[in-house]
């Protein structure tokens, strides 16, 4: 099967997780090549409505822009299957406050895939009308299974989000942070694909105690995501 990665993004890094060759893809996306599958986490679609709702203006592009960075990963890796992997709506009736322009974009992208929604803690229950199937826990898929958060006891082939991984390096006297992949050879932790997501550091407890003995860090830079070995965690304070 042939994909094409866009010059505008960065090169993926290739990783390895229970016997199945990944890509680590600069839009935070996780592509299978043998399964013709793509997964994201973390859409948290609308959540700059939300926090208007609060009295907190962004402003209300988010949605948008997180849908045309998800077509554009769609249109390098040509899937077959796509699995978001849960907080694809940043909370229960996010869907119900899509543009009309936006819930065409994702409608159309649903009706032309075998697409699932994974539930997160934010969307328990994303919206038939949107389309799709619903996967209450986890989805296996031969070697891996995908989920919304890790479980410390999981099997090896764990591939989840819900932390929003970030890491923070030092390059020529710069510090640099930025989203990351975090993987090691039991679990892949996806970063956050929403754009208006934040996210937690690698140093931050609840990471370490997935990955106890180190992991590696795929960050994502301008050019490339740039595979980092374990004892670069934690390298800047």
């Amino acid at each position: 099967m042939a994909y094409a990665l866009g010059v505008a993004m960065s090169e993926p890094s290739k990783l390895r997780l229970n016997g199945a060759d990944l890509l680590a893809d600069g839009s935070g996306a996780l592509f299978w090549p043998a399964m013709e599958l793509l997964a994201v986490a973390d859409l948290h679609l609308e959540k700059g409505s939300s926090f208007a709702r609060s009295g907190s203006l962004l402003p209300p592009y988010d949605s948008l822009a997180t849908l045309e960075q998800l077509q554009s990963a769609v249109d390098r890796y040509r899937p077959r299957r796509i699995l978001c992997l849960g907080d694809s709506f940043h909370d229960g009736d996010g869907a119900d406050r899509l543009g009309r322009g936006e819930r065409e974009r994702l409608a159309g992208l649903v009706a032309r895939h075998d697409w699932l929604w994974i539930a997160g803690n934010h969307d328990p229950a994303p919206p038939e009308e949107v389309g799709g199937r619903v996967v209450a826990d986890a989805f296996a898929c031969g070697p891996l299974t995908f989920r919304h958060m890790a479980s410390p006891a999981a099997a090896p082939g764990e591939v989840s989000g819900h932390y929003h991984p970030k890491a923070s390096l030092r390059v020529r006297d710069r510090r640099l942070t930025g989203r990351c992949f975090l993987a090691d050879q039991r679990r892949v932790v996806l970063p956050a694909f929403g754009a208006y997501t934040g996210g937690l550091d690698v140093r931050a407890p609840a990471l370490r105690e997935l990955f106890p003995d180190g992991c590696d860090i795929h960050f994502i830079g301008r050019s490339r995501v740039a595979a980092l070995p374990r004892d670069r965690l934690g390298l800047v304070s």
